[in-house]
């Protein structure tokens, strides 16, 4: 089973202001979370839109996702900077601090990575 985590990016996400959302990813029949996922891009009009193109891709290797929670991002890769804020309407508030954990994994180099529970 630890073949189709490692397979799977910890985060995926565009450059600019966008929405994002957190997912917490698991086998079937097991409640655990194994992994947490960060998908944000300019494209999406609504938090769900990120969820309904991801979660069918995590579906067909098998696993159960849940969206947990949404916000906000500006990544400007220039500036080696990305700001986490804000919240979903449909889904609350992710978890700012874990996002931040996994953009440091993504983002080593980068040198300016916050975020705020402020903002929509």
């Amino acid at each position: 089973m630890a073949e189709k985590y490692d397979c799977i990016p910890d985060v995926d996400i565009d450059t600019g202001r966008f929405k994002y959302i957190l997912i917490r990813v698991h086998p079937h029949g097991q409640q655990e979370a194994l992994k947490y996922l960060v998908r944000g891009y300019q494209w999406a009009a609504f938090h769900g839109d990120i969820y309904d193109e991801v979660s069918p891709e995590l579906s067909k290797l098998g696993l159960v996702c849940e969206c947990v929670g949404g916000g906000r991002i500006i990544h400007v890769p220039e500036q080696k900077k990305v700001h986490v804020f804000g919240y979903s309407q449909g889904y609350g508030r992710a978890d700012h601090a874990k996002t931040c954990d996994l953009l440091k994994k993504k983002f080593p180099a980068y040198t300016d990575i916050t975020w705020s529970d402020e903002g929509y």
